[in-house]
């Protein structure tokens, strides 16, 4: 069972629902440590008083603001616990929003909020419910590791999910990144839109999408630790030089197709340019004047 990181409530109007904040995910990667060369002695940080010249231990660490040269302000954990802020105890909804109105640039990390006691089981599920129906996230603020957070809260498998939010202004803006200007043709829009349909998928599960890395250097320790020679790398594809834009997206539809396993590709030839019948012009037709009877006198 994940371990909890984090525990309060979660404001909602004038309804509390308590919870304990559970991490989302786990790390797969295989870790490091640093050694010394010459004799592998295991390399380690060590945390040293300035003053005293000495190595301290965990208890004697605190936390400190330098507001000033050599003069800082000790500030304990049970400080931060008793900030004055409805945040630090409590994730407070400020509003719920239509998920597809939030850039996923703004979106973090994930963590499971799990319901804290029985007291906590109905209006928990009333808030998983509400916001099942209403197809709507909650955009909350809450005050963790020293600083207010943005948050969003949504619903997955009938368990409340937070994941953290960036702030508006901590999203630098694209407009910094160079673009560069080139004309396409509607030819090779639409070969670019069939290479996407060829490699739609159903979901995010497949070999394809496993992590390939952490299992290669398995390989490579194992291979270094029984003393046996390292696993060969497999020969990248060169890539080509893309002189002709359409048959490089006629020839990766081909591909992407028969990845799928179809047999008989429904390959538009990409590389012929769509002939639109030229409507003509009509013809002009002498406007018809009917002669106007004569006024009576």
């Amino acid at each position: 069972m994940p371990r909890t990181v984090w525990s309060g409530a979660i404001s909602f109007g004038l309804v509390t629902v308590p919870i304990h904040v559970q991490s989302a995910i786990e790390n797969h990667s295989v870790q490091f440590h640093q050694y010394h060369l010459e004799d592998m002695g295991r390399v380690r940080v060590r945390k040293v008083c300035e003053l005293e010249d000495r190595e301290v231990a965990q208890s004697e660490i605190g936390k400190g603001y330098e507001y000033a040269k050599d003069q800082v302000v000790p500030v304990t954990d049970e400080d931060l616990r008793s900030l004055p802020l409805p945040t630090a105890k409590a994730i407070e909804i400020a509003g719920f929003v239509p998920l597809d109105t939030i850039d996923p640039i703004r979106i973090g990390e994930g963590y499971y909020l799990a319901p804290d006691g029985q007291v906590a089981a109905k209006p928990y599920k009333l808030l998983v419910r509400a916001l099942g129906r209403s197809s709507k996230v909650a955009v909350a603020k809450y005050a963790w590791s020293g600083r207010e957070r943005l948050g969003l809260i949504r619903v997955r498998d009938d368990v409340l999910v937070l994941h953290a939010m960036r702030w508006p202004d901590e999203v630098r803006d694209p407009g910094a990144v160079d673009t560069p200007n080139a004309d396409l043709s509607d030819d090779e829009i639409d070969g670019a839109l069939a290479l996407i349909d060829g490699m739609t998928r159903d979901g995010l599960e497949g070999d394809d999408l496993r992590d390939t890395y952490t299992d290669a250097l398995a390989k490579v320790i194992e291979a270094k630790r029984d003393e046996q020679p390292l696993p060969e790398a497999p020969e990248p594809e060169k890539p080509g030089k893309v002189l002709d834009l359409m048959a490089a997206l006629q020839e990766s539809v081909a591909k992407a197709q028969a990845s799928r396993g179809e047999t008989e590709a429904d390959i538009h030839q990409l590389s012929k340019k769509k002939t639109t019948a030229k409507k003509q012009p009509a013809k002009k037709t002498a406007k018809k004047t009917a002669a106007r009877k004569p006024r009576p006198a």
